[in-house]
């Protein structure tokens, strides 16, 4: 299962998006942790100590051959955009800690996470974000995630998301939301980009201080989409400490916000995967960037990429 935190900056998704990955490791499952986020403190949050060994969007050439194998339909790595679909021959990739792709991108630990990268100097100016997040795109198009296993993204702040096609692919989104009319204003913005593309959308509560910030937030969801608001995360000595760099267990959070987190993970289990609409929806979005600027981009046409023959394996519990 995939999910995906987003909301607005200083919303807490990050926070979020670390204190679920942990409770899912917890529980033992296998559980990658992906910062997609142009500011990349996810890796602080989940008490790692350093980055990982290479971030993602950094290292493109090696990721596109990588993932095309021996599809004929990609005979050059420059023809490879972020949307491309995989097709017979194309490498598919599962979330084994030794495999390949984990070994070179991901940081071993309770919760082993990858990074998409950040700015660089010379990137400022001339590249937009998503030219690094359209590697996790790449990435989630080849991957094999098993049952009882999860993709945990912290995605980047507010509607920048919708910049790619990257909003997608994942099985659950959740917008964290604090009790105020800004907070609810960007799940609304978010709401209404998602509408069209059947993105499953839930919101939590966060920085909830008592019950009538968790009533306000509840009524305001409601008017939009009556039953999104999954669960509120209290004020929280727990997180303030590990904010402060004193990771403790994630079992000694408070019980009202690890029942929060369970809800959040109930709503993600509850999703069935329809892998065939996935395909589709990736070739979907493929065609549509190669129409707007891939096939001008790399002067060929990238609707040749598309294996009409294709079927996404569907893995076996």
């Amino acid at each position: 299962m995939r999910i995906a935190f987003v909301g607005k900056g200083g919303s807490g998704k990050t926070t979020s998006a670390a204190v679920f990955a942990r409770c899912l490791a917890a529980s033992g499952h296998r559980v990658v942790a992906v910062d997609a986020d142009i500011n990349q403190h996810l890796g602080a949050a989940l008490g790692h100590d350093g980055p990982p060994p290479r971030a993602m969007g950094t290292d493109l050439a090696w990721l596109k051959d990588h993932l095309r194998g021996t599809n004929p339909r990609i005979p050059a790595l420059d023809t490879m955009i972020k949307t491309t679909p995989p097709g017979r021959g194309s490498r598919l990739v599962d979330l084994d800690p030794e495999g390949e792709l984990l070994r070179r991108y991901a940081a071993p630990g309770e919760v082993p996470y990858v990074v998409t990268g950040e700015f660089a100097e010379s990137d400022i100016g001339v590249s937009c974000y998503h030219s690094k997040t359209g590697a996790v795109e790449l990435w989630l198009n080849h991957l094999l995630d098993g049952p009882g296993e999860y993709v945990v993204v912290d995605m980047t702040a507010g509607a920048d998301a919708f910049a790619s096609g990257l909003f997608t692919r994942f099985d659950l989104t959740v917008l964290v939301s604090e009790p105020t009319r800004r907070g609810v204003g960007v799940y609304r913005q978010y709401a209404q980009h998602a509408a069209d593309f059947g993105v499953a959308l839930r919101v939590l509560g966060n920085k909830i201080t008592d019950p009538s910030d968790e009533q306000w937030l509840r009524n305001e969801v409601d008017r939009l989409n009556p039953g999104a608001l999954v669960g509120c995360v209290s004020q929280s000595v727990w997180v303030r400490a590990a904010e402060r760099g004193s990771v403790a267990p994630v079992a000694e959070l408070e019980p009202e916000n690890l029942a929060a987190f369970a809800a959040v993970r109930a709503a993600l289990d509850a999703q069935v995967r329809d892998h065939a609409a996935y395909h589709r929806d990736t070739v979907a979005f493929h065609l549509r960037n190669a129409a707007a600027w891939g096939n001008r981009s790399t002067g060929t046409d990238l609707a040749d990429q598309v294996d009409p023959e294709f079927a996404y394996p569907v893995p076996v519990s």
